[in-house]
């Protein structure tokens, strides 16, 4: 169970991106002396440099610039919907409520500076999230890109509107679950990240606040800026990213690692729905380190064996021996944990959710964070650049989003 001076701490540290903790544990001398964190911070790492924002460097070149072709939406502008509410924030921008003026449609629209994204070289991670949007052929559990365009300084996914709230804010009230209610979820987020592997797309940063309830209860994985596209079967990656309570032995060794890593990562989730907190969870984060690296897991006996043996197998330290590792999300929908589920079923949305948010339509934002909805819209959402952002940054900022811009031909609608 959470304890409140637990919860209290180990919120202030989840709202933190992992570039801003990664600045705070540099900044720790004790964390520091710790030899795990002294490896992660091993900054002449080139592949955890441009993450750590440690060495900065010039502006990309005209060959490292992201160019996916022309732009398919020329006509999108932000003038074309009525922002109503904040419901959401990032590193690099705001997600907010939006209501079409042409249709009335109401959407959630993710706005993200591009200065801020450049700043942080992080332009590869934005492009990559509507590369994996625009592959969501239709899949029921995650969230669905209706298009995308730009501006001068800012970028604008136009998504599907999720209203019935992270399943983090729905554990920070509850503390945990009953078995088939974490049940019903991990399935239904298996369900998805088996999809996303199925596309060689390892999702890498499952944890509560990327999974939303729609309306009738159902899961949505959504935020797909740490995915990496082209992962094949037995295709690894070694760049170090994801959230610090749900970091795998694999990367914080700075391995290569593979999809397995998304089954260490649904263990972690299943773990804090039926316990209240992620496995080897500590409010000194070197010590967490040390605890996912060496610690054995420990389960308290109020789980059924079933649930026990699939944390066993999910939380497993070496990757080559997790559960999933041969036939990916076969093995784990055939574990006897999910023996309840029928899977044709759960993909259909024939199985009632075992909590209904109870929203009375698009502007019932009870299940949302009122961190998020007491902030005022801001003004400039819709707006052209201000003068503080030269034109030489507006003209950078432009060239490295080539292409970003999407709007699904008349086919798929067919």
């Amino acid at each position: 169970m959470r304890t409140p001076s637990d919860l209290k701490a180990f919120m202030k540290q989840r709202r933190m991106g992992l570039n801003d903790f990664i600045q705070r544990l540099a900044t720790n001398s004790y964390a520091c002396k710790h030899p795990e964190v002294q490896s992660i911070l091993n900054l002449s790492a080139p592949q955890d440099a441009e993450l750590m924002n440690a060495n900065p460097s010039p502006p990309p070149s005209p060959s490292q610039q992201i160019n996916l072709g022309p732009s398919s939406n020329p006509s999108a502008k932000p003038s074309d919907f009525h922002f109503l509410k904040v419901i959401g924030k990032g590193s690099f921008g705001k997600v907010l409520l939006a209501r079409h003026r042409a249709d009335d449609e109401f959407y959630a629209v993710k706005v993200l500076q591009k200065k801020a994204i450049l700043k942080k070289k992080e332009e590869k991670h934005i492009m990559s999230e509507r590369n994996v949007l625009l592959k969501n052929v239709k899949h029921p559990f995650l969230v669905g890109l209706h298009y995308s365009f730009q501006t001068a300084d800012k970028l604008y996914f136009i998504l599907d509107y999720i209203n019935g709230g992270e399943l983090f804010y729905h554990l920070q009230r509850e503390r945990c679950f009953l078995e088939p209610r974490a049940r019903f979820y991990a399935a239904e987020i298996g369900s998805a990240l088996g999809y996303l592997h199925s596309l060689n797309i390892v999702y890498r940063d499952l944890k509560p606040e990327n999974i939303l309830l729609d309306s009738q209860g159902h899961i949505i994985l959504t935020d797909f800026g740490l995915c990496k596209e082209n992962i094949e079967p037995n295709g690894t990656t070694s760049t170090f990213c994801g959230t610090p309570e749900y970091l795998a032995p694999e990367v914080l060794h700075k391995q290569p690692y593979d999809r397995t890593v998304d089954w260490w990562c649904l263990g972690a989730v299943l773990y804090e729905m039926l316990y209240g907190l992620p496995p080897f969870y500590s409010r000194n984060t070197a010590e967490m380190y040390d605890n996912i690296l060496n610690k054995p897991l420990q389960l308290k006996p109020n789980i059924s064996n079933a649930a026990r043996h699939l944390l066993e197998g999910l939380l497993q330290k070496d990757r080559t021996k997790r559960l999933g590792c041969t036939d990916d999300f076969i093995e784990i929908k055939n574990h006897m944990f999910f023996s309840p589920i029928n899977w044709d079923d759960l993909n259909a949305k024939k199985i009632t959710p075992p909590f209904n948010p109870n929203v009375t339509g698009p502007n019932d934002l009870r299940h949302f964070d009122p961190e998020f909805t007491d902030e005022p819209v801001p003004n400039s959402i819709g707006c052209s650049p201000d003068s503080t952002l030269a034109t030489a940054s507006i003209k950078e900022a432009a060239e490295a989003f080539v292409g970003f811009s999407y709007a699904p031909s008349m086919d798929s609608y067919l």
